[in-house]
């Protein structure tokens, strides 16, 4: 068990506002564990980032600058993934993890957080209303096995007709990750799945 828990996330843009609600997004996404930190007395904090770029930046300091704490990457992988964590990243990316970075510090939305969100059609009906085109979603059983960009189509695909307009990352992503239901997400999304069952092992 560790002291303390410090997700640093992909997304938010540069602004504070966006910043925010990419945070309270996750943090509702995340709660299961967030509840089995504070159960534990194990502090928790969930950083948005802005750019990926930024996040892996704000990851390396906080691995200098907080040593005690279980740090841990959250980006989307924005392809395919065939390798392990950190050897995705090295190769898209050119990334090189800290000296004291494990597989267990990395985790990847495959192949993007928009997987996590259509893996959950009812949610995303809940939330868009009418005029929302179910059977626009990918219907893998496996949703990380899409295309991203197969995938951004069928969203667009599937909200264009709604009264909130069209799937938009910076004004619906964090809403609709309040949304979504964890074990449906779970079931469809492996990495998505890896998410919970490592940082559950530090808790």
């Amino acid at each position: 068990m560790v002291s303390e828990v410090r997700i640093y996330v992909e997304g938010g843009g540069d602004g504070a506002e966006g910043k925010a609600a990419v945070r309270q997004g996750f943090g509702q996404f995340l709660r299961s564990l967030r509840e089995r930190a504070r159960a534990n007395r194990i502090r928790w904090s969930i950083v948005a980032c802005g750019g990926r770029d930024r996040t892996f930046d704000a990851y390396q300091w906080a691995v200098r600058s907080h040593p005690e704490a279980f740090c841990v990457l959250l980006v989307d992988a924005e392809a395919t993934v065939a390798q392990t964590p950190w050897l995705h990243l090295g190769a898209r990316d050119r990334w090189v993890p800290p000296a004291t970075a494990t597989d267990d510090h990395c985790h990847l939305m495959v192949q993007a957080v928009e997987a996590w969100l259509a893996a959950d059609p009812d949610a995303l009906a809940g939330f868009y209303g009418r005029g929302f085109v179910r059977g626009a979603l990918p219907v893998r059983a496996n949703i990380e096995e899409v295309d991203k960009a197969e995938l951004c189509r069928a969203l667009d695909r599937a909200t264009a007709a709604t009264q909130k307009g069209r799937y938009h990352k910076m004004r619906h992503a964090p809403k609709l990750l309040a949304l979504v239901d964890e074990g449906t997400v779970r079931g469809r999304a492996p990495h998505c799945d890896r998410v919970f069952a490592v940082v559950g092992t530090k808790l």
